[in-house]
């Protein structure tokens, strides 16, 4: 391992003045990614500020009934919060289904959201990867690619996102609260990640310093029926070949009022598909009306030679997801 320095700030003012006085720092929370990646040589940081002593790790409720979550609250405390579970069940789901119990003890609500891809061409650098190594190459487009993109990819890139709790908040409308060198601002959690056309080495919209201060899930879909589900090769830990987040509200006549829906596993980030909520918008969630919406959807994925099979997993996974929430299960 490459030798770092290490400073331990005890307030964001500190964290964020550390990380502009040594170039090359990384914020350093629960380490459960960073730590990895430094092990393998993927980062090399010259500095870690630790942030774990920073007044961050609270949930908070706010007088319109959203709830503030500090980027520090651990990831199996998000998932067992009483009024997570209550009001935004996708949350709690999505974090049970990611990593294991133990990992879930250290891995925070920021880090979660900071992760980087698992592509293993990422990971390994004896290959060739623009993410990490702009101007290499992607060694996935004509190597192993089972696990990676079919919507939103580039020719530079085609890696996933593998955050099960962001995708659960992109459906959810969830906002992403930064503070850098600049001030305050908040990023609705559907925007916070990028996809990668030129620039696959910037996962997110976060600028050099900036650091996440809390995720807020908005009182507009507290209380709603929600839901996240998810496909993987083995029952547990591990990454979503697809996965499926939903909120749904109906009117009186049972038509849609509210959908929120979004996707994992099939994009650079958490694909939030608007086609599918706009075609069911005011129309009866019907299995046919489903089908339809999510074609529409899904229309637009272009699968590499070894991961078609993600669309129409997708495709049925959603129609479940949504199904169940309406009450009308669908086939699968």
């Amino acid at each position: 391992m490459k030798p770092f320095a290490y400073v331990r700030a005890d307030t964001v003012q500190e964290a964020t003045a550390a990380y502009a006085a040594h170039p090359g720092a990384r914020y350093l929370a629960g380490g459960t990614n960073l730590v990895d990646l430094m092990k393998l040589g993927v980062e090399t940081p010259e500095t870690l500020v630790d942030i774990t002593r920073l007044p961050l790790d609270t949930v908070e409720e706010l007088p319109d009934g959203a709830l503030r979550v500090g980027a520090t609250v651990r990831n199996s405390d998000l998932a067992a919060h009483p009024l997570v579970r209550a009001r935004y069940a996708a949350v709690s789901r999505a974090l049970l289904s990611g990593a294991s119990g133990q990992l879930r003890n250290t891995a925070t609500t920021g880090g979660n959201l900071l992760q980087r891809t698992r592509c293993p061409y990422f990971q390994d650098l004896t290959k060739p990867c623009n993410k990490r190594a702009p101007g290499s190459g992607c060694g996935a487009r004509d190597g192993v690619h089972r696990d990676h993109a079919v919507l939103g990819h580039s020719y530079l890139c085609i890696a996933t996102h593998p955050s099960d709790l962001a995708v659960a908040l992109a459906a959810l409308d969830a906002d992403v609260e930064l503070h850098g060198p600049d001030g305050e601002r908040t990023v609705p959690a559907a925007e916070f990640h990028r996809l990668p056309g030129d620039h696959p080495e910037l996962d997110t919209v976060v600028q050099p310093g900036e650091l996440i201060t809390a995720v807020t899930l908005p009182a507009a879909t507290a209380g709603l029926p929600s839901a996240y589900r998810k496909a993987r090769d083995r029952a547990s830990y591990a990454f979503a070949l697809v996965s499926a987040a939903a909120v749904l509200d109906l009117d009186a006549d049972g038509t849609v009022r509210h959908l929120g829906l979004a996707f994992g596993g099939l994009a650079h980030r958490p694909w939030r598909a608007r086609r599918a909520e706009a075609a069911l918008l005011g129309a009866a969630p019907t299995p046919d009306n489903v089908s339809r919406a999510l074609a529409a959807e899904l229309d637009a994925a272009e699968p590499l030679r070894d991961n078609a099979y993600k669309v129409p997993l997708a495709h049925r996974l959603a129609a479940a997801l949504i199904g169940d929430l309406a009450g009308t299960p669908h086939p699968t």
